[in-house]
């Protein structure tokens, strides 16, 4: 399982005295790039907001060209996230539907979908910084709004896999004690991510994870 921004390679053949000629990136590789270039400037601990100006000269073009793709930093971001909701909610679905065929507990893969999100975050530094919201602080609006919503429909698949567990189990009140962990895990989700964050990347999100798991379920 990978969960980088996809990689794009250029090379050109050249005589040894030749040159270096700079090769126009294709349809697409450009946006690719100013995606990976922004991803990579949030993974520096301690960084400060991120300018066009800094990011135009991280990949040696002008802001002008930076434009040429992105209509605004909003969008940048905007990029960024699409990436984690494709990412990070595709295998929330997987996890649900090989559940359901493998007879796994509603337990089991709520254990499985917060497993999964903060090894994602340990494989991406750079997002995290755009999912707990650090990287977004001064930025538009909306795009708070998103991550926001991003982590509703964790937490409602949480809910989705808890309830029937609670059912299994007897609990009087199965609706409300799956609200309850549903919430309790999410929280746990974005306190691991935050404290990932802001200790450097120091502190990895899964740490003592299996226990900790087995307090709240």
């Amino acid at each position: 399982m990978s969960e980088t921004l996809p990689l794009t390679e250029s090379t050109t053949a050249v005589a040894p005295d030749a040159p270096a000629v700079r090769k126009r990136p294709k349809p697409g590789e450009r946006r690719v790039q100013i995606l990976q270039a922004l991803a990579g400037m949030l993974e520096q601990p301690g960084s400060e907001r991120i300018t066009t100006a800094a990011l135009a000269a991280r990949l040696s073009v002008s802001e002008a060209a930076l434009y040429r793709h992105f209509a605004s930093k909003a969008q940048m971001f905007e990029g960024l996230i699409d990436f984690i909701e494709q990412s990070v909610l595709t295998l929330v679905n997987q996890i649900m539907e090989r559940g359901a065929q493998s007879d796994a507990s509603g337990t089991q893969q709520a254990a499985r979908i917060v497993a999964m999100v903060l090894q994602f975050g340990e494989r991406n530094p750079g997002m995290v910084r755009v999912m707990v919201g650090d990287a977004l602080v001064l930025e538009n609006e909306r795009l708070q709004q998103r991550m926001n919503q991003f982590f509703d429909k964790i937490e409602s698949s949480l809910r989705q896999c808890l309830r029937p567990a609670a059912q299994a189990a007897g609990v009087e009140t199965p609706t409300v004690d799956a609200q309850v962990r549903a919430a309790a895990l999410c929280d746990l989700v974005r306190g691991r991510l935050q404290r990932h964050a802001r200790s450097g990347f120091r502190r990895v999100p899964s740490e003592q994870l299996e226990a900790t798991l087995a307090l709240l379920l």
